[in-house]
């Protein structure tokens, strides 16, 4: 069992204040709205991936709500058991590989989200990833996904994966292997890509153009040479757009363009964005939110 780390940091550790945390996530004046929370009206397209963000809740929980919001509405009729492939950012730096699998459950507040141990392993048996618990026991970016899941959905499993790699060509052929195994997967399989926009200012060592008044207006265009590319399905283009900046996830969101074009995907929603300075009125150090849905 990999017992939740970040309960108390990056979301409420009570579960039933965790609930309603979740629900203010949609309520607040970012968010989805509470209508979106407790909809029951399915979307027809079908989501492949949806790219979401991975800071605490205060933060990037309101821009969560989105992609959370339609991946339910998604999949609100489906009886078989969900699986979630949920592609984390490695910020721990303890992996040892390109790709680690975890083979443990996982644990939050709201219960356990049980692994789904025959695909995780065949993962491994077909030199997808190496199985390593390592990095997964002190990253946070799988783990903050798994409240918004478990409050939505109660038939799922996970596939919890730590990507620490930045060669494109190594993202590009694990993006085809995976779908050739999700292919023969006969229950939905959705991938998550956990992962943040640029970080801006001193405390990121980025500071691409002075902080001033045009700071806010100057990090949306920053970060729409990004978001657009990922509109246009354009994993190339993004990647090195990406690598200019101080993004986190680039190697998440470059799988999941690359997965999701594989299963037949046509096109990419931007669904919410906002920086953390939006919520602090503060732009001197910011990190950007954006929320996706892929289909």
């Amino acid at each position: 069992m990999r017992h939740q780390v970040f309960a108390g940091q990056f979301y409420e550790e009570d579960k039933e204040k965790l609930k309603k945390q979740i629900e203010n996530c949609f309520s607040s004046n970012l968010g989805a709205g509470l209508e979106q929370l407790k909809q029951k009206t399915r979307t027809q397209e079908e989501i492949f991936s949806i790219i979401v963000p991975h800071a605490g809740y205060i933060f990037s929980g309101p821009c969560a709500s989105h992609a959370y919001s339609s991946l339910k509405s998604s999949l609100e009729k489906t009886k078989e058991p969900i699986t979630f492939i949920i592609l984390g950012t490695d910020h721990t730096g303890k992996s040892s590989s390109s790709f680690s699998v975890s083979f443990e459950d996982f644990s939050t507040p709201l219960g356990i989200a049980k692994n789904n141990l025959e695909f995780s392993k065949s993962l491994v048996n077909n030199s997808l990833v190496l199985h390593d618990e390592l990095p997964h026991q002190s990253e946070h970016s799988i783990e903050v996904q798994l409240p918004f899941l478990q409050y939505y959905f109660k038939n799922f499993n996970i596939v919890p994966v730590i990507t620490s790699t930045d060669n494109y060509q190594e993202l590009k052929k694990f993006s085809v292997k995976l779908s050739e195994l999700v292919k023969k997967q006969k229950n939905p399989t959705v991938i998550i890509a956990s992962g943040d926009f640029t970080h801006y200012g001193p405390n990121y060592g980025f500071i691409p153009f002075p902080f001033n008044r045009q700071t806010q207006e100057k990090l949306y265009n920053l970060d729409k040479d990004a978001i657009d590319k990922i509109l246009e399905l354009d994993s190339s283009a993004f990647f090195e757009k990406a690598k200019k900046s101080t993004i986190c996830g680039i190697s998440v969101i470059t799988i999941s363009i690359e997965f999701s074009k594989l299963l037949g995907a046509k096109k990419a929603k931007l669904l919410k964005y906002y920086t953390s300075g939006d919520i602090v009125h503060d732009y001197e150090n910011s990190v950007s939110y954006a929320s996706f849905v892929i289909e």
